[in-house]
């Protein structure tokens, strides 16, 4: 961390700091928090996409704050995996970062698959047209390919070490 900036050792502060661990204390907190962001992220996307104007607006605001926290809690549950730069990193978080990346990959893949079959199928056997929807789904193609990683990484932390003082 020789060549460290003013910025990265704030962000490695901001992302060790441990005042929020009950957030993220257990595997099942961890997974509610995760399915907590990914129903928050979604419920965003739907908002902005089918409630356009002033309504829209204002329940983008409001799913705003928890998301936020949420993904503050993702981030400190990995570590900013993701938020620090590589040279903040030691070893093994580069290769969980790549690992989690690959997963989140696969993961994305699969689903993007999956709605494109399903698209398909509706167009071809059902007579609907997509046209309406094509930026929706874009956006929800857009957000999963950006959110994944922190999920599954989310998903992939590991309880800490219990304390030897009993």
């Amino acid at each position: 961390m020789t060549d460290a900036t003013r910025y990265d050792r704030r962000m490695y502060a901001v992302m060790n700091d441990r005042r929020a661990q009950p957030l993220y204390a257990t595997a099942a907190r961890r997974r509610a928090v995760a399915g907590a962001h990914i129903a928050l992220t979604l419920a965003g996307l739907a908002a902005g996409v089918f409630w356009q104007g002033l309504w829209g607006g204002i329940a983008l605001l409001v799913l705003l704050l928890p998301w936020a926290v949420a993904t503050g809690a993702i981030n400190g549950a990995t570590r900013g995996l993701f938020e620090l730069r590589g040279r903040m990193l030691d070893e093994r978080q580069l290769v969980e970062r790549d690992r989690v990346r690959s997963i989140a990959h696969r993961v994305t893949g699969v689903l993007l698959a999956v709605g494109a079959i399903a698209a398909v199928v509706v167009t071809e056997f059902a007579g609907v047209r997509p046209d309406g929807a094509l930026v929706p789904l874009l956006l929800a193609a857009v957000a999963l390919h950006w959110l994944t990683p922190l999920w599954v990484a989310m998903l992939r932390v590991a309880d800490e070490p219990a304390d030897d003082d009993a």
